[in-house]
């Protein structure tokens, strides 16, 4: 069942009914300045940081749900609706929602009376606006009446939700005309504010909730709205909001269009209102002046016409043409798109993340550069500087971060293994996308202290030498907290029988090991290796290739089960992932990771590994993490068997972890499977079953319910995933076989042999490739012939040219 469709011209999913089974989002913002938006506009805004500099207040566990937003409220006699239908819900007589790059448009009617609501974030510009426009079809004159209404957040989103014997007493606004300061503590110690204007005469308004919904009132029935009649209202204390009054007259067939702004305004130092001035005013002198950007309708279309620009010319770096419609619409638009929005929240703010805990995280967006670093490598060049800065001198590294401050979360702290090697994973696709080394030199500092800074080239080395100086008995690496999988805690001991299990600290000495770091070393080892050699670091190169080829041996020895790869040993050497376990005897991470890497690829290990994950992991809906589910709650393996069977990490589909088997099928030339796995969880290929999914049908989720859960195919955790840069990474660089590499473009597709090929546009250091393969003998792997303007080359990397920008290439696979 679909409640929308998907509109490619336009770069749109249209929603065409608001009922969806949960809200279907988007995201508004790509520099600094974020919100929110669902399909019936729920949602918030924040600079920044979501926790720290929160706008507008979001309750996650509202009943109903999604019941806070930023809102317009239609009053056309007793009649009152929305466009986006919440929170009054009432019934339209026609509803669309687009959700299109970085803008979302509603277009409702009721009665005759037509409204289109545009919400975007202007390129450059810390403001949200919505720009609405009033359509009268009736052949009668209308009046009526406009109220727009947000709910302001008091800044750090978790001091406003508990702190209430404080934040009762510290809200503070100012009007001015038809604008509206939301200034709490700005007398305290800041320097900014919240600005939320209309570009109209406004005939009241009301900045105390409390007035603004009635005593006991609830925003379905705002008590203002329902007696049309502002209270203009001056909060002091309790919860300040932003709501303006319009009384609109429409003759027949005529609009009217009125640009509302909500923008975060941050005064310079020297500006600042120090808390000693007579009258406490703050400084208006910067809103004003954004104020003006936005003042008419067309300053508005173009501000929207110029982030069209911006996206269309962003996603213009990799383009495909198949017979696949729905490969294109995922390449050309919503895998991209998901990428950058991953890339900018982490795992930060979502309607599954509530923007408060998380922060960005170490291992998380080394891996969104992955699906990234193509689209603006400038920033990701910054963000790989950004994370290396929060490592530790011994190489590990706090697992999260604070996007504002850029500093380690101590909270959570540090300890997950797999992280220090996922910089080396991170700054290898950058190196190979831009041939860009300079990075190795940058005086980048440990624990965001500047005074302890080294060549980032030894953040590399650290990194890399943390695994070799934290092995087990097996010799395979430690996992310490925990690994990719954070609910797998193996470092458990109990000092007598019927006592209850604790962790050991790291001085305690753990001795559970991971083979999925042992498959990420010699992975990304390789790679290590690599930029040793461009450095001339040729003793280092050969150190490293010592310690890989010893892992490879050793995961061989003690990490394989017979017919697949082990997934871990527990401090007391107990194999976990084995047919000797009578639960979760088949993981997935080790056969992604170890196939990837190629350990045992000539042995035959890596097809049994892959044959493996489809006799014992595989489903209609996608690969599970394990096979069989945990019955029964193990205390010594930590968290993962505190999920019922079938979701999350206890045998749920984690679509995170389901490109890895893709690229390991790629590995093996099973072009055909390869393309099963992609096809099984991408949005485009899975719409029809949104009733089931639930979720939005446009991007990734994180968790698909597994076939031992009640709900198999539901999926939780949307948007905000590893998935969005590891498909891309599987789609665009390995099924369709279009790497860069260190030495330039490799072409190496593993399609299904269905596919009789597909042209491609590839912008690669300055250059553009216009790639055309063709597959006549319907194989599912290799080059048969490559020519390069129309020059033969040998093998399928395209020579780096010179003094060209533009390069046809032309592939045939046989």
């Amino acid at each position: 069942m679909k409640f929308g469709y998907f509109d490619d011209a336009n770069k749109e999913y249209v929603i065409t009914s608001p009922k969806t089974p949960l809200p279907w989002i988007n995201y508004l913002g790509s520099e600094n300045f974020f919100s929110l938006i669902s399909n019936t506009c729920g949602g918030y805004s924040f600079y920044k940081d979501a926790k720290l500099l929160r706008l507008t207040r979001y309750r996650y566990n509202n009943v109903p749900f999604d019941s806070n937003g930023h809102y317009y409220y239609i009053k056309e006699g007793d009649t009152i609706w929305n466009p986006g239908w919440m929170p009054t819900k009432t019934d339209l007589d026609a509803y669309e929602c687009h959700h299109g790059m970085g803008y979302s448009t509603f277009r409702s009617s009721k009665n005759d009376l037509q409204a289109e609501l545009t919400a975007f974030v202007p390129v450059g510009k810390n403001c949200e606006i919505n720009q609405l426009t009033l359509t009268n079809n009736s052949k009668e004159t209308k009046d009526f009446s406009v109220f727009s209404y947000v709910e302001f957040c008091l800044w750090n989103a978790m001091d406003d939700m508990t702190n209430f014997q404080r934040n009762f007493s510290t809200g503070e606004v100012e009007v001015h005309g038809s604008a509206i300061y939301h200034k709490t503590e700005y007398r305290e110690r800041r320097n900014h504010y919240a600005l939320y204007a209309v570009n109209a005469p406004v005939d009241g308004f009301d900045t105390d909730r409390d007035s603004f919904l009635g005593a006991y009132g609830e925003n379905s029935a705002p008590e203002v709205v329902v007696s049309d009649q502002s209270k203009n209202s001056i909060a002091s204390g309790w919860a300040p909001v932003g709501s303006h009054h319009l009384k609109v007259s429409l003759a027949p067939g005529e609009s009217k269009t009125f640009v509302f702004i909500l923008a975060y305004i941050e005064n310079p130092v020297e500006e600042k209102w120090i808390g000693r001035a007579e009258d406490g005013k703050i400084n208006r002198t910067r809103a004003e002046a954004l104020m003006k950007e936005f003042d008419t309708k067309e300053k508005s279309e173009a501000a929207l016409a110029e982030l069209k620009k911006y996206w269309d010319e962003l996603l213009s770096h990799f383009t495909v043409s198949s017979s696949e419609e729905k490969l294109d619409r995922m390449v050309n638009i919503w895998h991209q798109y998901q990428c950058m929005v991953t890339f900018n929240m982490s795992r930060s703010a979502s309607y599954f993340e509530s923007g408060i805990g998380r922060g960005m995280g170490f291992r998380d967006s080394c891996q969104d550069l992955l699906g990234f670093v193509h689209l603006i490598p400038d920033r990701a060049r910054e963000r790989i500087l950004d994370i290396a800065a929060t490592q530790f001198e011994d190489g590990s590294a706090y697992h999260q971060y604070q996007p504002l401050t850029k500093k380690g979360n101590s909270d959570i702290g540090s300890g997950f293994n797999d992280d220090p090697l996922w910089l080396i994973a991170g700054t290898a696709a950058y190196i190979k996308e831009t041939g860009d080394y300079t990075i190795l030199d940058e005086k980048t500092p440990y624990d965001s202290d500047p005074s302890k800074a080294t060549d980032f080239m030894e953040h590399l080395r650290r990194s890399f030498h943390y695994t070799i100086d934290h092995l087990g008995p097996h010799k395979l690496p430690l996992i310490g907290r925990a690994d990719w999988n954070d609910c797998l805690n193996l470092n458990c001991f109990s000092t007598e029988p019927g006592e209850s299990f604790q962790t050991f600290g790291p001085s305690e000495g753990p001795n559970a090991e991971s083979v999925f770091i042992a498959g990420m070393f010699v992975r990304y080892g390789k790679d290590y290796v690599e930029i040793c050699r461009h450095r001339g670091l040729e003793d280092e190169a050969k150190l490293a290739e010592n310690a890989i080829a010893e892992m490879e041996k050793t995961v061989l020895d003690a990490g394989w089960d017979g017919e697949w790869f082990l997934r871990a040993y527990d401090h007391y050497k107990n194999k976990i992932g084995s047919k000797e376990c009578e639960d979760g005897k088949i993981f997935i991470e080790p056969q992604g990771f170890c196939v990837m890497a190629e350990i045992g690829l000539k042995e035959g290990n890596c097809l049994k590994a892959m044959e493996s994950v489809e006799k014992y992991l595989d489903t209609k809906y996608g690969i599970v993490l394990l096979q069989p589910p945990y019955h029964r709650y193990h205390v010594e393996l930590g968290e993962i068997s505190s999920y019922p069977p079938g979701y999350k990490e206890n045998a749920g589909i984690f679509c995170h972890n389901n490109p890895w088997i893709s690229i390991a099928e790629t590995v093996v030339g099973r072009g055909n499977r390869a393309w099963q796995v992609y096809t099984r969880t991408c949005p485009a290929y899975i719409e029809d079953i949104s009733e089931i999914h639930r979720t939005e049908p446009y991007v990734y989720s994180q968790m698909i319910a597994g076939k031992d859960a009640p709900n198999f195919g539901e999926a939780k955790n949307s948007w905000l995933t590893g998935t969005a840069a590891w498909t891309f990474l599987d789609v665009s660089q390995y099924i369709l076989g279009i790497r860069p590499d260190y030495d330039g473009l490799t072409v190496d597709p593993c399609i299904p042999s269905t596919l009789d090929g597909f042209e491609a546009k590839r912008d690669f250091r300055g250059v553009t490739y216009h790639i055309s393969v063709r597959n006549p003998k319907h194989v599912e792997k290799g080059v048969a012939s490559m020519t390069v303007d129309g020059i033969a080359v040998d093998g399928n990397t395209i020579p780096l040219p010179t003094g060209k920008t533009e390069v046809s290439v032309e592939v045939v696979m046989g």
